[in-house]
């Protein structure tokens, strides 16, 4: 008999059971699916993002702004609600810069960041009166151009690339030789530059890294990015008005990772506070989370459309795949693959298990859900959930590959 490398997942802390059926939304999976009237799809709990907002609240100092990252999830009607409840969007595309302006958000409160914005874009961001991360001198110039022609003067923060790395994160953004922003040693002779040209310099974006469990390195990169960022400061043709912080909070995905302890990160943002009051008077600190807002809150739910046993191992062959949810599978950046938590979401109570592949429709080895997971058994029709699922997942996925259906997406 195989035996699985990785157990199932068995606490599921944002949705109750009823039964055998997955509440998402208060409603078991099987009729949940019957009002969507497609499969597969997404569903996204509003509770649970609230939750979570709530949380962030009540435990960071009242000083810290929150920021959410669009590219986490656009769907519309999450970002309004979310936007709602946090204090600026952070973009990444033209895309998003019309999602954003949609929102109730103030345009100032919206900020655009990118290693390869194009003149459209950034034409359309200077007119809409949005914040611009500048990453390179390039851009910098190609800003003071398009400003002068709409008769516009930007607000305008400068993206650092830090000399330091938020260690044991899922995905450096910072630290080494990379693509985004302008690395911490050129940022002097950078604002000697930019004090000559008509753009508002409101502060700093130093972003080092994100999808991080251990509290510990994320209060030590923040206590960094302050460091860093009192130091630029000193040349800087203005007060600092703005430090974005970047984010960096993770949440659980593989068996052993544990959720981020937030109440020693809180504690120590106090202490930070009170630096900043000191050196930074002016400046708010915002902390740019996407993951962490939503990402526990979404379900992705497909059907099982064939069972079959190949050599000794069983496959549940689904409607779904990588092209909706490439992270999944582990081609969104895993190094060694791990199964993302699932369930049967029609047999939460079935006694009975068996060691499963769970695959996609695709014609490729790589569209595989689950390897070598022990679940209840399962039948042709019965729904396949993977959780954790709420970030990163339909639009960040090859959504045209072999020309299948799109995932319909719900936010309930």
């Amino acid at each position: 008999m195989n035996k699985p490398r990785q157990p199932t997942h068995c606490e599921l802390p944002h949705f109750p059971t009823e039964g055998n059926q997955l509440l998402v939304g208060g409603l078991p999976i099987e009729q949940l699916a019957q009002q969507i009237g497609s499969s597969p799809f997404y569903a996204y709990d509003r509770s649970v993002i609230d939750q979570r907002i709530q949380m962030l609240r009540t435990a960071l100092p009242d000083q810290i702004s929150l920021h959410y990252a669009v590219k986490a999830n656009p769907l519309p009607e999450l970002v309004e609600h979310v936007a709602q409840q946090v204090d600026g969007l952070d973009i990444a595309s033209q895309g998003e810069l019309a999602l954003a302006l949609q929102t109730t958000t103030d345009p100032q409160h919206i900020s655009f960041t990118g290693p390869g914005k194009d003149e459209i874009e950034l034409q359309a961001a200077i007119t809409a009166g949005v914040t611009l991360n500048i990453e390179s001198e390039t851009e910098m110039q190609r800003n003071v151009r398009l400003a002068e022609k709409c008769g516009v003067r930007p607000r305008v923060t400068l993206r650092v690339n830090p000399d330091f790395e938020l260690k044991s994160s899922g995905m450096r953004m910072g630290g080494g030789a990379t693509q985004f922003g302008t690395d911490a040693e050129q940022i002097p002779s950078f604002l000697k530059n930019l004090a000559e040209l008509d753009l508002e310099l409101i502060g700093f974006h130093i972003f080092a890294g994100s999808q991080n469990l251990k509290a510990e390195a994320i209060i030590e990169a923040q206590n960094a990015t302050l460091k860093l960022a009192i130091r630029l400061a000193e040349h800087a043709p203005s007060p600092v008005q703005l430090l974005n912080m970047g984010g960096g909070f993770g949440i659980p995905y593989f068996p052993g990772d544990k959720p981020l302890e937030i109440a020693p990160i809180a504690e120590n943002l106090g202490d930070l506070c009170a630096q900043a009051a000191q050196h930074l008077p002016e400046a708010e600190l915002a902390l740019e989370l996407g993951r962490y807002l939503v990402g526990e809150a979404g379900v992705y739910a497909c059907q099982v459309i064939d069972k079959k046993i190949s050599r000794g191992q069983t496959f549940l062959v689904t409607n779904g795949g990588m092209h909706h949810h490439l992270a999944a599978t582990g081609n969104f950046g895993q190094v060694i693959r791990k199964n993302y938590p699932v369930v049967i979401g029609n047999k939460m109570l079935g006694k009975t298990k068996e060691v499963v592949n769970v695959v996609g429709r695709l014609c490729t080895p790589l569209d595989l859900l689950a390897s070598k997971m022990e679940l209840p058994v399962a039948e042709i029709g019965d729904w396949v959930v993977i959780l954790q699922s709420g970030a990163y997942g339909r639009s960040a996925s090859p959504s045209n590959f072999l020309g299948h259906t799109s995932a319909q997406e719900i936010f309930i």
